[in-house]
């Protein structure tokens, strides 16, 4: 017997308002429709933030920095691997192609060689495209890219765009061996990664990841120069990267990352899709 899906469940699915592809809804729709979700969560994000902030204040005492990048993926691909639910693994992986794709078109579309491969497609894959690694090509690719450019000043809503760097995600693709044991949601999930990063990652290392997010404002920015459109920044929740901030609220705002990601790629791809169908031979 299926699970009866609430009113507002029903009503976000069914929402288009915003961008967003159709499979990461419906993976985010599951994911939200997680018993465990509802009775786990709460209880254990509540102890894990404790455990976070402690773990937070123990690394910043002058005690020698240490960290463990392999063990630490290692874990968590095998976290992954028995105990996080396929539909959270999904988007997991979809996030990594959905970053790596506007990063790519950034650099592409405005003159830079600077590329970013990272494209798991399985819970293995992740052992050598890390969590670390991804935070790292984001920092890499500002600091390549350096100054923004102008605004555009066209009315060209939908300018030529290249796309030689962009790879459109097809689930077909990703591979996830389901297991009885995989129960946990994404939310929930992240809840043990963060106390997991902070302790396996020295101090800076650290505070730069969980502050990444910020950065969504000035993606957004950048691609809106690009593409004609100045709005884009309202789909940014994390803003101001100038403003450093700690671990606190850190799980909502690596959620609205995610959302920032898909919400902007759906955008791109729709552009990329209408450009297609605009040069094809059939169009003319």
């Amino acid at each position: 017997m299926a699970k009866k899906v609430s009113p507002y469940l029903q009503a976000i699915s069914n929402d288009d308002s915003l961008p967003i592809e159709e499979v990461a809804t419906q993976l985010w729709m599951t994911d939200l429709n997680n018993s465990f979700r509802w009775v786990l969560r709460p209880l254990l994000q509540l102890f894990f933030a404790i455990l976070l902030h402690i773990v937070w204040f123990i690394k910043r005492l002058p005690f020698p920095q240490f960290s463990a990048h392999h063990f630490l993926q290692k874990t968590i691909c095998w976290f992954c691997r028995y105990f996080v639910s396929p539909e959270a693994n999904l988007l997991i992986l979809r996030h990594f192609a959905t970053e790596s794709n506007i990063l790519n078109f950034l650099s592409e579309n405005t003159g830079h060689e600077h590329r970013v491969n990272l494209y798991p497609k399985t819970i293995n894959d992740m052992l050598n495209s890390t969590f670390v690694d991804h935070d790292q090509e984001l920092f890499d690719c500002f600091i390549k890219l350096g100054k923004s450019q102008a605004p555009i000043s066209n009315n060209d809503i939908l300018p030529r765009c290249t796309w030689d760097s962009w790879q459109p995600i097809n689930m077909d693709d990703f591979h996830i061996k389901r297991r009885s044991t995989q129960i946990l949601d994404f939310e929930t999930s992240h809840a043990l990664f963060m106390c997991l990063f902070c302790f396996l990652l020295k101090k800076d290392e650290y505070r730069d990841a969980i502050n990444g997010f910020n950065l969504d404002q000035s993606i957004a920015i950048r691609v809106g120069r690009i593409i004609n459109e100045p709005n884009l920044t309202e789909l940014a929740y994390n803003k101001y990267p100038q403003y450093l901030l700690g671990p606190w609220n850190l799980g909502q705002r690596f959620l609205m990352h995610g959302f920032f990601t898909e919400h902007l790629y759906a955008r791109l791809e729709t552009i990329r899709l209408i450009q297609l169908e605009k040069s094809s031979p059939d169009s003319a």
